[in-house]
């Protein structure tokens, strides 16, 4: 922000100083308009609230030669608006709401130099407020949870459904289970268990495992 943009910002004020009702109604209906979730924010009379803004325009652009005495007025007024409900991302809908508003009431006078001007200004300004509430609440803790993108939610798994065998699996012949496998069914393979022939008991089905291993 240098003179020649300071000076063009207070000289536009100025112009639109005597329109100050018309702007202020201007730049709320505009406000609202591209974001209607801030209108809740706003509970008083909306023309009170209008001379507040322009009464605060006109302090803060009368001040820009004096920009050290304005900053600890500027940071008030940012956690202020912290406690309001204002977040980092309605800056950005005001600023564009305020050159919006600019343009309407300068009509011709609103070049792109005195656009680059006020869009300076206003970023400066917004910085000193964003900072000031940073200082008082991280950002993660301002940002309310319906605000958060999904792309930030992990979708969720759906988990396959356990169902534990009816009985020991056949194997090839000639081919012994494995004993990370034997040991779910409690016991060796068919093939190394004595045959009903050689006068042992014939095998028996097994019993459903209790505690099946979890699937993660």
């Amino acid at each position: 922000m240098n003179n020649e943009q300071k000076l063009l910002v207070q000289k536009t004020f100025e112009m639109v100083a005597p329109i100050a009702d018309v702007a202020a109604e201007l730049f709320y209906g505009r406000l609202f308009e591209v974001d209607p979730s801030l209108k809740p924010l706003f509970r008083g009379d909306m023309k009170d609230q209008g001379k507040k803004l322009m009464s605060t325009l006109k302090v803060a652009v009368q001040a820009l030669d004096r920009l050290e005495a304005l900053i600890p007025t500027v940071q008030a007024l940012g956690r202020r608006h912290l406690a309001y409900g204002v977040r980092d991302d309605h800056y950005d809908t005001v600023g564009a709401a305020l050159l919006w508003t600019l343009e309407k009431g300068l009509g011709e006078a609103f070049t792109p130099e005195v656009k680059e001007a006020w869009a300076t200004v206003y970023g400066v300004l917004a910085k000193v407020m964003k900072d000031a509430a940073n200082e008082v609440a991280p950002l993660s803790l301002r940002t309310p949870l319906s605000r958060r993108g999904s792309a930030h939610r992990l979708p969720a798994v759906k988990r396959p459904s356990y169902r534990p065998p009816m009985g020991r699996p056949s194997m090839p012949p000639g081919s012994r289970m494995p004993a990370s496998i034997q040991a779910l069914y409690g016991g060796a393979s068919s093939q190394s268990a004595p045959s009903s022939k050689s006068g042992a008991s014939p095998s028996t089905r097994l019993p459903r495992i209790s505690n099946p291993p979890t699937i993660t």
